[in-house]
């Protein structure tokens, strides 16, 4: 697929789009600032040569006739304090543009800065599973804040300050020009100096700033996964492995740092030293050209003037360059993110009713490349309205059955097809195909807020009477109803506070609630006692509903009531039947029955 953004900026133009006119008063604003700021030092000069002493005003055409019409240098020596206001007028407008300017550059990074999140936050939720599983959450966490921020700095700051320092330095220049073309190449000599030496460590800042946001992302990493897994980490005595593998980290995080610290240090320093060196020679010769009468004293003051005014841009030119290679770095580091290719649908792909049978028809599949086959020509079905049960050992492939049934993963081509009813499941939207299957996983995520608010994610128009029928279903409201804040009990980041029993009925409550005509139970039950389960199951049946339910157990008395059940093992169907037909069968899943319940065939 083509690429969204493929060069640097093709992304910034669309972080800035709607935030552009901000950008550009704040820069217009800025070229004003800096052309007042130009005004002041010519007027000083003309008031010591001119007012103050008796040299012929060296000022344009117009600006002299004007000065002629209201009474001349003469007029002006007898009121010294026009000029004083004069001044004193171009500083405050100079005030107000530079407040202006601010104001703009803030109000434009800060609606970039929302619609840079609200961009990166819909693209990574469209992207597939298979890119989610590939990066850190953590690396993904520290892109969407950090080198965001360091790209707010740069259009806001940075480019900002870089096309305003441009301007000044530019009119500053011709200004200079006027005064003395003699210390103007001086002046003009140290630029190119300063500019290339900067461009030298623009190269090696460049990739010290790659390094260390990479590694800031592998210390994000380390960090989220260690809070979220603290309970695994405490519970098999791992805190000091885990803190060493912190600090190992941190301390190599810390080195990059300091490497790029001291490298910085010593690009400003010698930046700040040519600088200095510059100023120097213009002192130097700038008092001899006034010595000798080839400046006027107050062109003199008005050079030195300028010179110190382009000093600092110059200066900071360089670190505006060294800023643009870390905000590469950081432009770089999104267009991964947005550049990646999201869940895409073929063109026939429509909202259609999941109705009829569920079809696996030569199914074949495997995650990467290079990976071994998960899924091996796989046949099955499930009937419409009944329950199927799938039986089979760990990485038996009964999971990814049911990942490709909701098109969290798609098919590849020649590896079969999946049907419901009539139609092939890739000419069902996802979001159709999602919103009418419930799936309750082995490990559910709950989200840090409240029990009853967990549930109702499921359904949002739910009600406190519907939310409670669906825990009674699940198995979940005597548990609840020992809570001393009942549904209203907070569970805690993930559902720290139940214990794995609780959360899966939880989600299955979350199911329920959902009402979907296709519900998939996938190994939901393994944490809940053989007791517990079979009350579940007898609720479930009872429900009024026509829903095609799919169990998917290592337990036997899990599976034992389904009407179809189908025994996987590695990657293939081997059996299937109904309990009592498999039994007879004497294959696998007598074997696993024979383990599980010495007594064969008896009911809990």
């Amino acid at each position: 697929m083509k690429k969204r953004y493929p060069t640097h900026v093709s992304l910034l133009l669309r972080l800035v789009k709607g935030s552009k006119h901000f950008f550009i008063l704040s820069i217009l604003f800025a070229w004003l600032t800096s052309l007042l700021d130009l005004i002041n030092p010519r007027i000083v000069s003309f008031a010591v040569d001119s007012v103050l002493g008796t040299a012929s005003p060296q000022l344009p055409g117009p600006v002299l006739s004007l000065i002629n019409r209201i009474g001349g240098p003469d007029m002006l020596r007898s009121h010294i304090g026009y000029i004083a206001g004069l001044v004193i007028v171009i500083a405050i407008l100079a005030a107000l543009t530079r407040y202006t300017f601010r104001m703009m550059t803030a109000k434009g990074q800060e609606v970039m800065l929302k619609s840079t999140r609200d961009l990166l936050y819909r693209h990574i939720i469209s992207l597939p599973l298979s890119w989610h599983n590939k990066n850190h959450t953590g690396d993904i966490i520290q892109r969407c804040t950090s080198d965001v921020d360091v790209i707010r700095a740069f259009l806001s700051e940075q480019l900002i300050n870089l096309v305003r320092m441009t301007v000044q330095i530019v009119l500053a220049i011709i200004f200079m020009l006027g005064i003395s073309p003699y210390l103007t190449l001086i002046e003009l000599a140290f630029i190119p100096i300063i500019v290339l030496f900067s461009l030298f460590f623009h190269v090696r800042i460049g990739a010290s700033f790659r390094k260390v946001d990479e590694m800031e992302g592998q210390l994000s990493a380390v960090a989220q996964e260690n809070l979220t897994g603290v309970r695994v980490v405490r519970a098999f005595g791992r805190e000091q492995y885990e803190r060493e593998r912190f600090e190992k980290k941190n301390e190599a995080y810390t080195g990059l740092w300091d490497y790029l610290m001291r490298l910085l240090s010593l690009f400003w320093a010698t930046g700040d030293a040519l600088s200095g060196l510059q100023t120097l020679f213009i002192l130097i010769a700038g008092a001899h050209f006034c010595l000798n009468g080839s400046i006027t004293v107050g062109g003199y003051i008005a050079f030195l003037s300028y010179s110190a005014m382009i000093a600092g841009p110059v200066r900071q030119l360089g670190r505006v360059i060294s800023g643009m290679s870390r905000a590469g770095v950081s432009i770089e580091r999104l267009q991964y993110i947005l550049n990646s290719d999201p869940e895409t649908e073929i063109e026939e792909a429509a909202a259609a009713p999941l109705e009829g049978d569920i079809v696996f028809d030569h199914v074949t599949f495997r995650y990467g490349p290079d990976d071994a086959p998960v899924l091996n020509d796989v046949s099955l079905t499930c009937k419409a309205g009944k329950v199927t049960g799938i039986l089979g050992s760990t990485g038996s492939g009964k999971s990814t059955l049911m990942y490709l049934l909701c098109r969290l993963y798609d098919l590849p081509e020649n590896g079969g097809e999946i049907r419901i009813g009539n139609q092939r499941l890739s000419t069902i939207t996802r979001e159709s195909v999602r919103s009418q299957i419930g799936i309750v996983l082995q490990e559910p995520y709950l989200f840090s807020r409240t029990l009853g608010e967990n549930i109702a994610i499921a359904g949002l128009t739910a009600t406190d009477h519907d939310i409670r029928e669906a825990a009674k279903i699940a198995v979940l409201d005597d548990t609840v109803n020992h809570f001393s804040k009942g549904y209203d009990t907070f569970v805690g980041e993930r559902g720290v506070t139940l214990s794995g029993g609780q959360k899966q009925r939880t989600a299955i409550a979350q199911t329920i609630l959902r009402n979907t005509p296709i519900m998939i139970l996938d190994d939901s039950l393994s944490a809940v006692d053989t007791e517990t389960d079979t009350r579940i199951r007898r609720e479930m049946d009872q429900m009024d509903t026509s829903a095609t339910r799919i169990l998917i157990a290592h337990r036997i008395t899990t599976l034992m009531h389904a009407d179809h059940i189908i025994v996987m093992d590695q990657g293939r169907v081997v059996e299937e039947g109904t309990h009592q037909e498999l039994l007879e069968h004497n294959g696998l899943y007598r074997k696993i029955c024979d383990l599980q319940m010495p007594e064969t065939g008896r009911e809990p």
